[in-house]
């Protein structure tokens, strides 16, 4: 993923491409997005973005691949944070997975994007494999200075970090506020911190 990421931030005409789409793609939706309102957005000729992408599947996941990736560098970084063990991982996954998506529920065309999902499966897939190595890290620093033996409880960090991960996808199915989202999340993370207490 952070190979798209370095280069938009190399290359300052994909940058302002990917901007460009984002606003597009929220204003009209994927479907009515064309390769020209993508180019007026970016302020050059559709030639010149056919010169770095070849359709506007290629862009929105690259879009994707940019989001997706930012949101593990700021889950990590709140991860190593200061705080609790419930404030750092309140943070990261507000930031991971709340706020991440907060443009786009909020778009009219919200729904349409996030039906888009399915094919980034491989993207998302990776973002969550990523997130959730930083989720199991946490886990584990917070076991080990608790003094407590998860694989003696029958439990291990990947397990609590995917338990978490699915709980919070499921919330996102039933909860498209984000303060209620936040909230059940805390709940989430309060259950997992209960059981890395000795």
């Amino acid at each position: 993923m952070n190979q798209i990421e370095d280069m938009a931030a190399a290359d300052p005409k994909r940058v302002r491409i990917l901007d460009g789409a984002m606003k597009v793609f929220l204003a009209y939706g994927f479907s009515r997005t064309t390769m020209d309102d993508i180019a007026r957005a970016a302020e050059m000729s559709r030639p010149a973005l056919y010169l770095l992408f070849k359709n506007k599947t290629d862009i929105f996941r690259a879009i994707a691949m940019m989001i997706l990736s930012r949101s593990v560098e700021a889950a990590k970084m709140a991860l190593a944070g200061d705080g609790t063990f419930t404030e750092r991982m309140m943070q990261a996954i507000d930031g991971a997975f709340i706020s991440m998506m907060s443009a786009v529920i909020a778009s009219p065309h919200g729904a349409e994007l996030l039906d888009m999902k399915s094919s980034l499966g491989d993207l998302v897939g990776c973002w969550r494999g990523r997130l959730g190595e930083h989720i199991a890290g946490a886990i584990e620093g917070e076991a080990a200075r608790n003094g407590v033996d998860l694989a003696a409880r029958g439990l291990s960090t990947q397990l609590l970090a995917d338990m978490l991960l699915d709980g919070l996808e499921g919330m996102k199915a039933r909860i498209s506020d984000p303060q209620g989202q936040r909230q059940a999340a805390a709940a989430l993370i309060r259950v997992i911190d209960l059981t890395l207490k000795a």
